[in-house]
């Protein structure tokens, strides 16, 4: 008999077909749109779907129709055949909670001392599967880290 809240059961919940999962990986997706195009805005001035769909290694028919959907979500402006795609105000909302996610990330690992090449690739990895809750205890943490910046010495010592 395993115990309630044991490792095993918490496998067991986070690999119950029936859990959601389609849900969080459709959510996941949805997130990586709007962060590329949020990104391809910031540095370019425009997003476009050929863009959308080089940085996603994905077909355009593919960007064409989450797009579509994400435009009847609110999240971006789209007409299809067009040449840029914009973020509503809901779309721009939800990436700078994106943007903010990934730099308590960012920051964490890199207080951590990690190469910044595993934290761009850990970051990416790991972004979308942490609760809210988590993400503002790592801020809590890295800002307790950043005001106490002998605390890598201590940490080293223990």
């Amino acid at each position: 008999m395993v115990k309630e809240g044991s490792r095993l059961d918490s496998l067991k919940r986070a690999h119950n077909p029936t859990s959601g999962d389609a849900a969080r990986r459709e959510s996941v997706r949805i997130e990586d749109y709007i962060e590329i195009i949020h990104e391809l805005i910031n540095e370019y001035g425009q997003a476009s779907p050929g863009d959308v769909a080089d940085h996603l290694h994905v077909s355009k028919p593919t960007v064409s129709k989450m797009l579509q959907r994400l435009d009847l979500a609110g999240l971006v402006e789209y007409e299809r055949y067009a040449r840029e795609v914009t973020l509503t105000e809901g779309g721009l909302s939800l990436a700078t909670m994106l943007r903010h996610r990934h730099s308590v990330i960012s920051d964490f690992l890199r207080h951590l001392r990690i190469d910044d090449e595993i934290i761009h690739a850990d970051t990416e990895g790991i972004e979308h599967h942490l609760h809210p809750d988590t993400v503002e205890r790592l801020s809590d943490l890295a800002d307790f880290i950043s005001s106490n910046p002998d605390w890598w010495d201590k940490f080293k010592l223990s």
